[in-house]
């Protein structure tokens, strides 16, 4: 079904099922003799082991997520790892409590109050993602080049700021201008000033806005944006909405956040990093969103084939982790952090230091 299994699978399987997979693929033809540009010739026998003889890469020319005739094992690769992939997202997430309905009793004079809950996981309306051989920066980019086509007179990116580098130089890189707009200080917070967003917008001019890049994960004392409030603005303004992800789906606020801020207003896509949320090497990132074909813009927009090695890394993951095993990972990150917290304050204590109080960031810690 395209989904993350629930149990883990062993190595032995799992190497297996890649076997399979290469097999599909014409350079690994019994018969094969390959002339041509692009046969899957590798010279090195170490190398070719090193990729399980998955060779011709992912994509077409036009489309890093169209099906190579040549490559049917390394295109079903690509096209299981973005279905397990989203399927994560929309597990990553939290037990949330809500009051559905409140059913009153009257027995022996009291009133006793039901209340229901249910499982909000991840980002649940997510339609739609696929895994680049680019990290984060490079991710935003591409982005930032797809809306170009949308919205040919703009020339600004309204941009809260964030004091990274690579997601600077992403607007940067893409020939837009940053708007940077500073944060206010609440209590020993950094967070966005939504009302100086709105002001620029105004005086810049909507049409003339790219879109609003926000971000999620950050360093203390900076907080994620207000998503849900810049969501409205960018609905209201029929501006889009890029969010920097980087690695916020290991955190089930940020992912929350991006729910409700799409339930709410306007997100076009989210971008995040696969070695900071999966584990695996440098070089891989996952652009998501909520309009199937503005995602299928962006894969579109990718010049050429690509490599498949950040896919490869990340279906082998997932598949020896499992989904319980991932939500174990989270589980055990959020007990950490506590855990963190409460000796980072004693630390700050004994050396007459405070922990500064950031409740509204659920990854950093900071020292003052």
């Amino acid at each position: 079904k395209g989904k993350c299994p629930e149990d883990g699978w062993d190595e032995s399987t799992i190497e297996l099922f890649l076997h399979e997979l290469a097999v599909m693929d014409s350079n690994n033809f019994l018969g094969n003799c390959g002339v041509g540009e692009r046969e899957g010739r590798v010279a090195s026998e170490l190398v070719a082991r090193r990729h399980y003889r998955l060779i011709h890469g992912i994509g077409r020319s036009g489309d890093i997520s169209a099906v190579q005739p040549k490559a049917a094992g390394s295109s079903l690769l690509n096209k299981l790892t973005n279905s397990v992939v989203l399927d994560v997202l929309k597990l990553s997430g939290r037990y949330k409590y809500e009051n559905i309905f409140h059913l009153w009793v009257r027995v022996m004079n009291s009133v006793c109050l039901f209340l229901t809950y249910f499982l909000c996981a991840g980002v649940q309306t997510v339609t739609n993602c696929f895994v680049v051989p680019m990290a984060t920066g490079m991710s935003l980019t591409l982005c930032f080049l797809t809306l170009r086509h949308k919205r040919p007179k703009a020339k600004y990116i309204i941009w809260p700021r964030i004091d990274q580098k690579s997601c600077f130089k992403s607007m940067i890189t893409a020939g837009f201008e940053p708007v940077v707009i500073e944060n206010v200080l609440e209590g020993d917070e950094l967070r966005t000033d939504t009302e100086a967003v709105e002001a620029k917008i105004k005086a810049l001019g909507a049409e003339n806005i790219l879109c609003v890049h926000s971000t999620t994960s950050c360093f203390a004392p900076r907080v994620p944006d207000r998503l849900e409030e810049l969501s409205v603005i960018c609905a209201n303004y029929d501006i889009p909405h890029i969010v920097n992800n980087a690695y916020g789906v290991q955190s089930s606020k940020c992912m929350h956040l991006i729910q409700q801020g799409a339930r709410v207003g306007r997100i076009d896509a989210f971008v995040q990093s696969l070695d900071k949320n999966f584990m695996v090497p440098v070089g891989g990132a996952i652009i998501a969103g909520f309009n199937e074909s503005f995602i299928q813009e962006i894969s579109k927009m990718y010049p050429g084939k690509a490599s498949a090695s950040p896919s490869l890394d990340v279906l082998i993951t997932l598949l020896s982790l499992g989904a319980s095993g991932y939500k174990q990972l989270l589980k055990e990150r959020k007990e950490m952090f506590s855990y963190l917290l409460s000796e980072l304050k004693k630390l700050a204590d004994n050396h007459n230091e405070r922990l500064l109080d950031t409740p509204h960031n659920p990854i950093s810690l900071g020292n003052s």
